[in-house]
């Protein structure tokens, strides 16, 4: 469902219906700690408890991972869910009238909510209702395929919620219709029923069939796969594209795996539902299926939010099906890999086995020792381009270099690329290293095209005026902001972060040392809605802002008697922030100099935390701008188009800003 945009007046009710504590309570178990609540932190592993819950100020914060925000913020991070998405479920949690910036769209948003939510009802119910066939007598042969040929325990067949489709042609329709009083409209859209072509009337879609569950992300029925217990063909039967349901967009046991794919930062990939169910059996936690299809980018995008570095392990059979399934499946993120966005792998289990058939005669921790040494996808591509090949017959050496050559020009990155160049000539060398160089250069020649054209420079004008390229990021004022802070003008240029790290720390000192500057520096990062990007620093300002808030109500920034003492005391209880930030509770004679010019070098400093974030935000909607399709969704297209416009515009506004202060720093 295309979600209209939001009216503001719908977002703040919901904010102030949505109790953080009650929100927060349906993940985590709260305890009562003072005027607080105290619990285990959902975003990260721990032992003791550091993530709070603030219901006076409806607000979350963990001080062991940083992670913080509002009751919105934490159900779009614990499901990686969009804010609209959020909004429209806690809405109608809390019985907040919905309303859009269009009012004409209002009415129709409410339709499609509302034919949601029967979708999401009825099929909640047929789930059930083949739960329950299965274990009654017409459905013994499907329970004992499960148990016998799947060697599944009841404790699997009961989380996948797997059952049984009766083989009349009209049992779930009778059920859901004459018994449960469901409409037959509700029941055709959600793929459950079809209309006879003569007579009159409708059948069922699943027939005889083993049937599987397809869930959301958030564990909501969407869909069925159901398998034949017969020679019917086809083996396996999804259900229909729906409102709730699209193949392209789906993952099996996501909904399972997004925990264990979080945890171990990594996703595999099967191609079959049984072999997803079987991992998880045998405890691998973070295995989906694509649904057989090739995957989509926005499949792997899905993916792709639970791992931060990117792992994902295709795993097929080792046969020749397998390795066309395995090249099927990559389908998309073919691109995505030769640019390194990807850490894709690729494991081909052996003897043709897939992975539910291999576990029934090997253990978990085989399977373990499997992934673990998964080749990357350009070194299976590889193999698979010089297997059955003989490379001192000319024909096959040159149609091997041929294909060699056209995947090495697809390689994005020039250091990988360079990498993959030697490792090739290795291989066409035949162990004679003299000819090494020689294969070394002939790659580099007939590659060298694509490098030429990929490592051109693209000036600034010309970059701003391609609708899809990527723009420049100035440095010029990051160099200018260097010279500003730096203590030295012989030291060498900072990086990025160091340069952050450097202007945080100055302005956090100024503010522990300088009482009469507090109010200035919480005016101007309020003003500038700016905050502290490094999390050490980032806890200390939130230990500030505790502190000043006294009993919740009232800030006091200046008039705070003890504010070092008081910090030090409530750090003793987290020995690893202390270290990070003790040095900015003591001011040496250097410190001293940086600080006497405070209200010049507490402008310098914001100046270099806004420009930061400008570039931040600005890469962020250059981002998503380049990744919508203006034709498919023109609205969002132009708002990211806008969103990002403005950055720029800002950090010009900036840059000069920059130039004027340096000017009468100096």
């Amino acid at each position: 469902m295309q979600i209209p945009r939001l009216h503001p007046d719908t977002i703040e009710e919901v904010k102030l219906r949505a109790d953080i504590v009650d929100v927060v309570s349906e993940y985590v178990v709260l305890r009562k700690r003072g005027k607080d609540f105290v619990g285990l932190c959902p975003f990260h592993d721990e032992k003791s408890p550091s993530f709070t819950v603030s219901q006076t100020k409806q607000m979350y914060y963990c001080f062991g991972c940083q992670a913080g925000g509002n009751a919105i913020k934490f159900v779009m991070e614990l499901g990686k869910r969009s804010f609209a998405d959020v909004v429209l479920d806690l809405a109608r949690r809390y019985q907040v009238p919905v309303q859009t910036l269009e009012p004409e769209q209002r009415q129709e948003l409410q339709r499609q909510l509302s034919l949601r939510e029967q979708l999401y009802e009825v099929l909640a119910s047929s789930a059930q209702f083949y739960q329950h066939a299965l274990r009654q007598s017409q459905g013994q042969k499907a329970f004992q395929y499960l148990q016998s040929n799947r060697q599944f325990k009841e404790e699997t067949i009961q989380q996948f919620g797997l059952g049984y489709a009766p083989a009349g042609w009209e049992t779930l329709y009778r059920y859901l219709v004459d018994d449960k009083h469901y409409p037959v409209q509700i029941l055709e859209k959600a793929g459950l029923i079809k209309p006879r072509r003569e007579g009159g009337g409708y059948y069922d879609v699943f027939r005889d069939r083993l049937m599987i569950p397809i869930r959301d992300v958030q564990g909501r029925v969407i869909a069925f796969g159901g398998r034949t217990l017969t020679d019917e063909q086809p083996k396996y039967l999804n259900s229909p594209e729906t409102e709730l349901f699209s193949k392209g967009k789906t993952l099996f046991a996501l909904d399972q795996a997004k925990d264990g794919i979080s945890q171990l930062d990594q996703a595999v990939v099967v191609e079959g539902y049984f072999d997803a169910i079987a991992l998880h059996a045998a405890g691998i936690n973070n295995a989906i299926a694509s649904l057989g299809t090739a995957l989509s980018l926005e499949q792997v995008r899905l993916i792709l939010r639970y791992t931060e570095s990117k792992q994902l392990i295709l795993n097929f059979d080792a046969d020749k099906a397998g390795t066309n399934a395995a090249e099927r499946a990559i389908g998309e993120i073919a691109e995505l890999a030769y640019k390194g966005e990807v850490q894709l792998k690729i494991l081909n289990l052996p003897d043709g086995k897939d992975a539910d058939e291999y576990l029934h005669s090997h253990t978990p921790e085989d399977y373990g020792e499997l992934l673990k040494n998964a080749p990357l996808w350009l070194d299976w591509q590889i193999q698979q381009i010089i297997q059955d090949r003989d490379l001192k017959q000319a024909t096959d050496f040159q149609q091997v270099t041929q294909q060699i050559v056209k995947l090495l020009k697809n390689i994005v990155n020039s250091d990988t690329r360079n990498y993959y160049v030697s490792y090739c000539a290795e291989i066409l060398s035949l162990g004679d290293t003299r000819l090494i160089p020689l294969r070394v250069e002939n790659l580099l020649t007939q590659i060298a095209p694509a490098a030429a054209t990929y490592s051109k420079p693209i000036s600034a004008k010309k970059a701003w005026g391609a609708s899809k390229s990527r723009l420049p990021i100035t440095s010029a004022s990051l160099r200018d902001a260097t010279r500003t802070l730096s203590t030295s003008s012989n030291s060498p240029l900072p990086t990025e972060r160091s340069l952050l790290e450097h202007a945080e720390a100055l302005l956090l000192r100024i503010y522990l040392h300088c009482p009469e500057q507090r109010q200035m520096i919480v005016d101007e990062l309020e003003e500038r809605d700016l905050q502290f990007s490094l999390s050490h620093h980032r806890f200390l300002w939130q230990q500030i802002l505790d502190i000043s808030s006294g009993d919740g109500e009232t800030k006091n920034f200046v008039s705070l008697p003890n504010l070092i003492s008081r910090l030090q005391d409530r750090f003793l209880e987290f020995d690893s922030e202390i270290g990070l930030i003790s040095h900015l509770f003591h001011v040496d004679e250097k410190n001293q100099k940086e600080i006497l010019r405070t209200p010049q070098v507490v402008q310098a400093a914001i100046a270099c935390m806004d420009l930061v974030m400008l570039e931040k935000r600005y890469r962020h909607f250059l981002e998503l701008w380049q990744q919508t399709d203006p034709e498919a969704e023109p609205e969002r297209y132009q708002y990211y188009y806008q969103a990002f416009y403005a950055e720029k515009i800002k950090l010009q506004q900036i840059d000069r800003q920059r130039l004027f202060s340096i000017t009468e720093l100096l």
